[in-house]
């Protein structure tokens, strides 16, 4: 996973963990684009200051995934409700064409539910 989209994902698990200012600073950097001179121009601060701010915000957030893992669940979740979408559909496109049965069309029908109903949730 590239970095920008990793920590981009790990401020949605902990960025309320961070200081105010870290994720300010994190969000113009990785969400915004600004480069380390903008955002140093922008806050009154040094570059090296942003820099570290930065370093030290990624690094948090990195531990903190390393600790509890919700980034990780969360995609393992996300790629799981996939690929059992996949297979209800591959199981109604089969009973369609061979055997049909009202009760496993009823059946595929409600996982095919729940799963979406668990993908808008996540």
């Amino acid at each position: 996973m590239a970095k920008n989209l990793q920590i981009s994902l790990l401020m949605d698990f902990y960025g309320e963990m961070l200081t105010e200012k870290q994720r300010e600073v994190i969000e113009y950097y990785y969400n915004d684009d600004l480069s380390l001179g903008e955002i140093a121009a922008n806050e009154g601060i040094t570059r090296q200051g942003v820099r570290d701010s930065v370093k030290r915000a990624e690094a948090q957030l990195l531990e903190m995934e390393e600790r509890l893992g919700l980034a990780k669940r969360f995609r393992r979740i996300q790629s799981g409700l996939e690929q059992i979408l996949d297979a209800a559909e591959k199981i109604e496109e089969y009973n369609s064409q061979y055997i049909y049965s009202h009760e496993v069309s009823n059946e595929v029908r409600r996982i095919t539910e729940i799963a979406q109903e668990l993908c808008d949730e996540e």
